[in-house]
């Protein structure tokens, strides 16, 4: 069977959009950045949030046992190129839907870039989005300092 020049564009076209939901995971400094930033909001228990919280404040020694798992279903933020003033994100939870704006928004930005979640881009915005966010952080590994105790797993661009 040969390909034509168009088939080709075509099929490559399709590969190209079918990896865009790909499963990802990030580790290390980024998986703890944005376990961090999406745990302020997201439905946990206190405790867990305060444990969250000193680990990205550079707290290992935070008195928790166990692990600490923060899920989102979906994460969309965008921003304009043409109004630099506009910035949002919408977070969603299983229970619960989140809009963030300004700083908040900016920062869950800023934080998904660093991880790695690609950007898109149309008629002057800017995107980034993921779907089953699923991050773990390990307390015990995090005291240990040797790298680990953090990792995110996540599907892109849905």
């Amino acid at each position: 069977m040969k390909f034509t020049p168009l088939a080709f564009v075509a099929c490559s076209l399709l590969l190209t959009g079918a990896s865009k939901a790909a499963a990802a995971s990030v580790t290390g400094p980024a998986a703890l950045a944005l376990a961090g930033v999406v745990a302020q909001y997201a439905p946990l228990p206190a405790a867990n949030k305060k444990a969250v919280a000193a680990f990205f404040k550079g707290d290992p020694n935070f008195p928790y046992k166990g692990k600490i798992s923060v899920m989102a279903d979906k994460i969309v933020c965008r921003t304009s190129n043409v109004d630099i003033t506009a910035r949002s994100c919408e977070v969603t939870f299983k229970i619960k839907k989140q809009t963030l704006s300004g700083r908040e928004a900016s920062e869950l930005f800023a934080t998904e870039a660093m991880a790695g979640i690609p950007a898109d881009g149309a008629a002057g915005s800017n995107f980034e989005s993921l779907s089953k966010l699923n991050c773990t952080l390990d307390p015990a590994q995090l005291k240990a300092k040797g790298g680990g105790g953090a990792e995110c797993s996540y599907e892109a661009g849905k």
